[in-house]
């Protein structure tokens, strides 16, 4: 007689905000996943949604509460997490109806939820999951949380109070969970946490034994760890760094980058560059030697790739301030630039700061620096036309009448969802998503590339 399973209950999940709020997510369904809880897609399949929402600026919020009032319609039965999980009474005010609200990284809480509202149905006999554990992103690139919580109190931002301050993970814990994600397809290893260069100063760079040698809790230890790391084919993944603070011991990341260790990619939340405005948001004010040090990084790896997001608009900000601001991406030359207008946040001490900038000078001042930093990046985009250059592919389109098929993948100069793509003719028959190969620049726009195979 054929053994009949009792039908496991399903989770539907909704993630909001930051790549951190992703890797949240992904360690929620996995831990789910592992108790026999199957996935829904939709609303209608699932027993329970959960709501990982983003509380940084009250737009966000606004998208969260939004995301919780469509789930409750679509399903009824709604657990609420994440970075609002701190104004339960807020959010229980709005929507009596939650089952339960829990705050930032509180994963078992959040489990236990589940638990509670859908019990699981115990099954001995599946492997339910992968080595990896489970993904919200594409097979081919992973997230790799290193830390939550954050030591800095900036005047505009509200992260400490809403996921403490800094508590770096295990250097043996980070790296095994890279190599399992290695193993398992990820050909893209994106670095992330709330700062990055803190990575183990609050447990004193502690040494643990990884592959029979001790590797600190550091930045840049664990940076020349994960480029040791091979796919199944024997090449190292791409290895990118993201939210690091310009520390001295930066400076040493870059060498590691001219050795190919690692992706020469560097994310870096320089937030503004005039003394006063820095020095309003509570930030480190040194703008002339950070000029410095960025000419020092070109020299040593010149094809390293700079991003960063500054905020106009700032309580306080003066033309004056804004023209400096202008000024100084003028000699940066950052390759990849995004831009905010400021947004007072409930509980941010910026919000007291006197000053107030209004909104259409916000906005004209925004177009502004958009302006300024497209103009840059398709001037350094331009140069790139006639390089042969790395691309992975994120994307493969069908045939067309002709038999030709186009793809759209990122050079290393590209993070997944905030920076540009490579645009890609003629990538023939049998490329898949992960794919890395040689492409040659044909042409380049303000923020995109278009190139086509080649095989040097």
């Amino acid at each position: 007689m054929a053994t009949k399973f009792p039908e496991a209950p399903k989770v539907g999940m909704v993630s909001l905000g930051c790549p951190k709020a992703l890797v949240d997510s992904e360690r929620i369904l996995t831990k789910l996943r592992s108790d026999g809880y199957q996935m829904s897609a939709d609303y209608a399949g699932a027993d329970v949604v959960l709501v990982n929402t983003c509380g940084f600026l009250d737009s966000a919020k606004e998208e969260s509460l939004e995301a919780i009032g469509e789930a409750i319609a679509e399903n009824g039965r709604v657990i609420v997490t994440g970075c609002m999980g701190n104004e339960a009474e807020l959010i229980r005010q709005k929507f009596p109806q939650v089952l339960a609200v829990t705050g930032a990284h509180q994963y078992e809480a959040v489990v236990n939820a589940v638990h509670d509202a859908s019990p699981p149905v115990p099954n001995a006999f599946v492997d339910l999951v992968p080595e990896g554990g489970l993904k919200l992103t594409p097979r081919h690139y992973s997230y790799l949380k290193i830390s939550e919580g954050c030591n800095h109190r900036c005047s505009f931002c509200i992260i400490p109070s809403i996921r403490g301050d800094l508590v770096s993970r295990r250097v043996d814990a980070v790296l095994r969970e890279a190599e399992k994600l290695v193993h398992a397809g990820t050909k893209e290893l994106l670095v992330i946490s709330q700062d990055t260069s803190a990575y183990g100063v609050d447990t004193r760079h502690e040494t643990r034994s990884w592959k029979g040698r001790d590797v600190r809790a550091h930045m840049t230890d664990l940076a020349r760890e994960l480029g040791q790391l091979r796919t199944a084919d024997g090449t190292p993944p791409w290895v990118r760094l993201h939210y690091v603070y310009p520390y001295p011991h930066v400076d040493h990341v870059i060498a590691l980058m001219a050795q190919g260790l690692l992706t020469p990619y560097l994310d870096i939340p320089f937030q503004h560059a005039s003394p006063n405005v820095l020095k309003a948001m509570k930030r480190p004010a040194n703008e002339a030697k950070v000029l410095d040090r960025i000419h020092n990084w070109r020299s040593i790896c010149p094809d390293i790739t700079i991003r960063s997001s500054f905020v106009v608009g700032f309580p306080g900000e003066t033309e004056q301030d804004f023209q400096y601001l202008l000024d100084w991406l003028d000699e940066a030359q950052l390759d990849r630039v995004g831009a905010f207008r400021f947004e007072p946040v409930e509980g941010a001490a910026a919000n007291d700061l006197p000053g107030a900038v209004p909104e259409e000078v916000k906005e004209e001042r925004y177009q502004r620096i958009m302006e300024k930093t497209a103009a840059i990046s398709a001037a350094k985009l331009s140069a790139k036309v006639g390089r042969v250059l790395p691309v992975i592919l994120d994307e493969v389109g069908e045939a067309d009448e002709d038999g030709t098929i186009g793809a759209t993948g990122r050079s290393q100069a590209d993070a997944p969802e905030i920076d540009g793509s490579v645009f890609l003719r003629d990538v023939g028959e049998g490329r898949k998503a992960g794919d890395i190969f040689n492409v040659l620049i044909e042409d380049a726009d303000e923020h995109d590339l278009y190139g086509v195979p080649v095989t040097v």
